[in-house]
């Protein structure tokens, strides 16, 4: 993070610019109001982190844009460490909060790597809901967790589409989630 003005390829411009689309679509209303996501600082991280995890999932796929994945997971961290201070957390605390909510992004964006694998092997879409079910809705609401798989499923499938020069111009585009069948 703290080199990341020496970064050659990827622009600060086009971090911002991804980073903005990632948090205004885990912002939608609709994943609050229809997927029945808790619109709670909790909630949001959540959503923040399925898309962040996706996208960044797919940069590291290629070695061209794995400079800016990383620099886009760097984005993120000091988009937390502002929104913890903004919250009131203590100097000495944010370091700890930091790791926490590190430890809860690599746990989470492993996790849902091994569910969409199990789910592709499988044929099956149940190791995703699950994982969903556990992380996102912390065991309660089954059937949002569902349409809520099959949406990160679908963004997926597009950002593995999608051309790895294309993003690292900054073209990113999220599936509608009003358009997943509830």
């Amino acid at each position: 993070m703290l080199f990341s003005r020496f970064r050659r390829g990827a622009t600060q411009g086009t971090i911002s610019a991804l980073y903005g689309m990632i948090v205004a679509q885990a912002r939608l209303p609709v994943f609050y109001r229809d997927y029945s996501v808790a619109d709670t600082v909790n909630g949001r991280f959540e959503l923040l982190v399925v898309h962040l995890a996706l996208v960044v999932g797919r940069l590291f796929q290629d070695e061209a844009t794995r400079e800016l994945g990383q620099g886009l997971f760097d984005r993120f961290c000091l988009d937390l460490d502002h929104n913890l201070r903004e919250m009131g957390v203590g100097d000495l605390k944010v370091p700890a909060e930091m790791r926490k909510m590190g430890e809860a992004y690599y746990g989470r964006a492993q996790a849902y790597d091994a569910a969409m694998v199990a789910d592709l092997a499988a044929d099956d879409a149940g190791a995703l809901a699950a994982a969903v079910h556990r992380n996102v809705y912390a065991g309660a609401k089954e059937a949002a967790a569902e349409r809520l798989a099959a949406y990160i499923r679908l963004a997926a499938a597009d950002l593995r589409a999608k051309d790895a020069q294309a993003l690292a111009g900054g073209s990113l585009l999220f599936p509608d989630p009003a358009a997943i069948p509830g």
